[in-house]
C-alpha cells in the first residue's frame, strides 16, 4: 500500500513539474487567464535602432499596464530586416508572435529580392511615423525649398544629396521621390549613404554633400545652434519648434514619412488577429505609450484594420516604383 501511494505520488508531482514547464515556454501561463499571455516579438535591426526602441517601448507599455505578460524580445539583424521577414514567414500560423517593421523593410524586401513580403504578413497596427527633413548647412546658398529645386532642376547631377540610409531606406527613398515630384529623374540624382546622424552631420558640416535627408532628431542640437537649416519637412503638417514648411506649402506636391507598425504571420487566426489587435489598440491608449511618442519625438500614427492593410498596399506599390525606375527592384 505505502508503494503504491508513493508511486501516486512520484507521479502526480511528474505531471505538476510538467505542467510548470508548459506554461513557463508555452504561450499563455493559464487558459484561464488569456490577458496574462507570454507573446514573442521580432525586431529586425540592432539594439538601440528605431525598429528596437519602437517595440521595447509597446511592450514596456503593455506589461507595466498588465495587459500581457512577458514579452520575448530577439533582435533578429541581417539584410537590412528580410532575415527577420523570413523568419516570421517561416513561422507561418504562430499565434504567439509579432514584429515590429516599417518603410525601410519594405525597400529592403526590394533591394534584397526576398520572397518574405509584407504583403504575405498578417497585418496588425501602424504605429508611428516620422517626418524627414531637408538639412543644408547655415552658409549654404540655398535659403529656401525654392532655391533647391530650381538649382536641382537646371543641374540634376550638380546637387549632391546624403542620408542615412542604404539603398530601399527611408533616408535614400525620400530624394527620390522629391526628385520625381520636382520633375527630376531618379537616376540622376547623386546619392550617399552615410552610417547615422553623426557621420550626415560632419558630412554637411564639412560640406562633402550639398544637403541632407534624414530625419531630425539626431540634428535638434545643430539646428539650434544655427549651425544647420531646415529648408522644409516632408510631413502633411509643421514639425513643433521646427521653423520650415512642409513640401506642399513650398509648392510641391509631395508628402512622405517614415513610419513603423506590427505584423504578424501568416495564416493565424482571425480570434489571434482580433486579439493582438485589441491588444496593440489597448497599449497605445495607456499614459506610458503616449509618454513614448513625447520622448522620442515620435508622431503618432496609429491605424489598424483595412486602413492599415490599405497603406501597406500603398507603400509596397510606392517603393516598388521608386527602386524599379532605380534598377534597384
Amino acid at each position: 500500500m505505502h508503494a503504491r501511494r508513493g508511486r501516486v505520488l512520484v507521479a502526480l508531482l511528474t505531471v505538476l513539474t510538467l505542467g510548470v514547464l508548459v506554461s513557463g515556454c508555452g504561450v499563455t501561463r493559464g487558459s484561464d487567464d488569456p490577458d496574462n499571455r507570454r507573446l514573442r516579438m521580432f525586431i529586425p535591426n540592432s539594439p538601440g535602432g528605431g525598429y528596437d526602441l519602437t517595440g521595447r517601448a509597446a511592450a514596456r507599455a503593455m506589461q507595466d499596464n498588465d495587459l500581457t505578460g512577458r514579452f520575448e524580445i530577439r533582435n533578429v539583424q541581417g539584410a537590412s530586416g528580410t532575415v527577420a521577414m523570413q523568419r516570421l514567414l517561416n513561422e507561418k500560423g504562430s499565434d504567439d508572435l509579432m514584429m515590429i517593421m516599417g518603410l525601410g523593410v519594405v525597400g529592403a524586401v526590394y533591394t534584397n529580392k526576398s520572397p518574405a513580403t509584407p504583403l504575405e504578413m498578417t497585418p496588425i497596427a501602424r504605429l508611428v511615423e516620422e517626418q524627414e527633413g531637408i538639412l543644408v548647412p547655415a552658409d549654404s546658398p540655398f535659403k529656401t525649398l525654392g532655391d533647391l529645386v530650381a538649382a536641382w532642376k537646371k543641374d540634376p547631377g550638380g546637387i549632391t544629396v546624403g542620408g542615412g540610409s542604404g539603398n530601399g531606406g527611408p533616408d535614400h527613398l525620400f530624394p527620390m521621390q522629391l526628385a520625381a515630384a520636382i520633375g527630376v529623374a531618379p537616376k540622376k540624382v547623386r546619392y550617399i549613404s552615410y552610417d547615422g546622424g553623426g557621420p550626415l552631420t560632419t558630412a554637411l558640416l564639412g560640406e562633402k554633400i550639398d544637403i541632407g535627408m534624414s530625419g531630425l532628431g539626431e540634428f535638434e542640437a545643430q539646428i539650434e545652434e544655427g549651425k544647420l537649416r531646415v529648408l522644409a519637412v516632408s510631413g502633411a503638417k509643421r514639425l513643433d519648434g521646427i521653423d520650415a514648411p512642409t513640401l506642399t506649402e513650398a509648392g510641391v506636391d509631395l508628402v512622405f514619412t517614415n513610419w513603423r507598425g506590427v505584423l504578424a504571420p501568416p495564416d493565424i487566426s482571425a480570434q489571434q488577429r482580433a486579439y493582438l489587435t485589441d491588444l496593440l489598440t489597448r497599449m497605445h491608449a495607456t499614459k506610458e505609450w503616449q509618454q513614448a511618442l513625447v520622448d522620442n519625438g515620435w508622431s503618432d500614427n496609429f491605424a489598424t484594420g483595412k486602413e492599415f492593410e490599405d497603406f501597406l498596399v500603398e507603400q509596397d506599390a510606392r517603393v516598388a516604383d521608386t527602386l524599379k525606375e532605380l534598377g534597384l527592384a
